[in-house]
């Protein structure tokens, strides 16, 4: 990338020694940065929310409004701003109180020019490197959008390819997967792509229908086929002549209509309830589930011949928390998506909400997600999500979060127990450590001062 396609950065000074900010304006001036300065903290911080640097070097102890305080309302309002506070009254609480505030670092008076070189030109690097990505996560996402899915995860991947090889030859289907992982978009896809797409798309939620309905709703009836029939009715199958009848929650399907439907695909006729006449069955069958079919099978739940004969073809949904690869594009998409619906111009995320996402194990999966995000949008003052704008089951001290080897932990104790590991894997280096957890060192060291020493010493960092 050349000078001139790097991404400015704006740098603002709050310090109510004008010296300090000669000095700060003397070291900095650099191009691509720009530098505001200002003596005043409650003009300073006006400054903030109106141009919303990128970096942010404020003073701890000022007149009128201290330094803390300051802190506080300019991450409120701009999460994604770096803040270095600067001091010539350290004492170890307040540097432990600032990084605790979110603070990137602490500096001390008098100012070491190297020093500050080096903490400005860290920041401004990993500014844009994270500009680079979020660059690269949009030409991505472009590629990586499949019918209304999303993702570039080697398991997506190969849903992907099956959709595409099935869609053209398919008479029946299955498609398993646990709740939220997007079972009917697989239906859609395989309508859309195949020689039916022209057709209509009719839906049956097995789930939602009484079941003294199940054949009438799928096959029709004709007046006076039973009570409260005072007029003929079309089935689902008559409906969607030609094109794709999606089955969802088959598992819920009784055993009488189970047998009903297995005749159908076997023979490609059906019968509206009431009438003797047979009718020619031209639809393809989706079917899905997020129970274990074979399960039922041994259970005598579920028809055995009807099971082989809907997965002729199956395809597997995986839970979001096999793909968390897939996040930051089902980040985007979901943001840029609702950003438009909502009217909210938004950016993205804050890297703490990353990080909690990333640990999160996703029970409810890509709908959990989404339906998060959604809360997010519409909470959200800013054009960044940040903590205060998820849903509380998320940020609660005491929420759950389920990890592979865990059960149920609080959600700070699984972001503990994972830097442990990280931190072992890389034996003690916190910079590699902070790299790999995707955290500024500064939230990593946080972390590691609540770790109970007997506990570091037992992961071996």
């Amino acid at each position: 990338m050349s000078d001139a396609d790097k991404p400015g950065v704006t740098l603002l000074a709050i310090d109510d020694d004008p010296k300090s900010l000669e000095l700060i304006r003397d070291a900095l001036s650099r191009e691509g940065l720009t530098i505001l300065t200002s003596m005043d903290p409650a003009t300073g911080l006006e400054l903030a929310l109106e141009r919303r640097p990128e970096i942010v070097l404020l003073d701890l102890v000022m007149p009128g409004i201290d330094g803390i305080a300051v802190l506080e309302r300019i991450l409120a309002a701009v999460p994604t701003t770096e803040v270095i506070l600067i001091t010539g009254h350290y004492t170890p609480e307040s540097a432990v109180e600032a990084i605790r505030k979110g603070a990137s670092d602490y500096l001390t008076k008098p100012l070491s020019i190297a020093r500050l070189r080096e903490r400005v030109g860290d920041l401004i690097a990993e500014y844009r490197q994270r500009q680079r990505a979020l660059q690269l996560d949009g030409e991505m996402l472009k590629t990586c959008r499949f019918e209304g899915m999303v993702g570039r995860s080697p398991l997506l991947m190969e849903v992907f390819a099956r959709i595409r090889r099935a869609a053209p030859h398919f008479k029946t289907a299955l498609v398993t997967g646990a709740t939220g992982t997007g079972k009917e978009l697989v239906a859609r896809a395989l309508h859309k792509l195949g020689p039916a797409a022209s057709a209509r798309f009719a839906v049956c939620n097995s789930s939602a229908i009484v079941e003294t309905l199940f054949e009438s709703e799928l096959f029709g009836h004709v007046k006076g086929a039973f009570t409260g029939a005072t007029q003929d009715k079309v089935g689902l199958f008559e409906y969607a002549a030609g094109g794709t009848v999606f089955l969802d929650e088959i598992g819920d399907l009784p055993l009488v209509t189970q047998t009903k439907l297995l005749r159908v695909l076997e023979t490609r006729e059906y019968q509206r309830v009431g009438s003797p006449a047979p009718r020619k069955c031209d639809v393809r069958v989706v079917a899905a589930t997020n129970r274990d079919l074979r399960e039922m099978v041994d259970n005598k739940e579920f028809r055995e011949d009807l099971f082989y004969r809907l997965s002729m073809v199956e395809i597997r949904l995986p839970r979001l928390a096999e793909r968390k690869e897939d996040l930051p594009m089902l980040e985007r998409h979901f943001i840029e998506r609702m950003s438009a619906e909502y009217g909210k111009p938004m950016r993205g995320i804050a890297p703490r909400v990353q990080l909690l996402f990333a640990r999160y194990s996703w029970p409810g999966n890509v709908r959990e997600l989404e339906n998060v995000l959604a809360h997010a949008c519409m909470m959200c003052e800013n054009d960044i999500i940040d903590l205060p704008d998820l849903p509380e089951h998320l940020t609660a001290p005491t929420s759950p979060a389920r990890t592979d080897d865990e059960g149920l932990l609080p959600m700070a104790e699984v972001h503990k127990r994972h830097a442990l590991r990280v931190l072992a894997a890389v034996h003690g280096n916190k910079a590699e450590a902070a790299r790999i957890l995707g955290l500024h060192r500064a939230t990593l060291y946080r972390l590691i001062e609540e770790f109970d020493p007997e506990e570091m010493k037992a992961a071996g960092v």
